[in-house]
């Protein structure tokens, strides 16, 4: 098969890939695997991942820093199906803070964060 160029669709189809392993046999599928161990194991991988990423980041290792990106993408759509979330709600999100200054955005956040922690008192 031909390697075909990427255009970030290749997330939302692997998503639907992974998502379709939800309910699979853990002994036929990695991706079943994962998801049946739950959230908390799909975390540690994604999070092992991204050190993996910022190691051949800081490598100056450009073909670590692309494969490993790949691995911590996959891990990350997988943590979110363990999570019952979907990249689109993802995008939505960042769809919202589109425009917007990073550093207002992270302040409106903050703002909002107090205002909803609860009174320790």
């Amino acid at each position: 098969m031909a390697q075909e160029a990427g255009d970030g669709r290749q997330l939302d189809r692997l998503f639907e890939t992974i998502a379709a392993r939800k309910g699979a046999d853990p002994d036929a599928s990695y991706t079943a695997k994962l998801l049946h161990r739950g959230v908390e194991k799909c975390a540690q991988k994604m999070g092992e991942e991204a050190v993996e990423t910022i190691i051949a980041a800081t490598a100056r290792d450009k073909a670590g820093v692309i494969s490993e990106s790949a691995d911590l993408l996959y891990h990350w759509l997988v943590l979110l199906a363990a999570s019952d979330v979907t990249p689109q709600e993802v995008y939505a999100a960042l769809a919202r803070r589109e425009g917007t200054s990073g550093l207002a955005e992270k302040a409106a956040r903050q703002k909002t964060d107090k205002n909803a922690a609860p009174n320790k008192n």
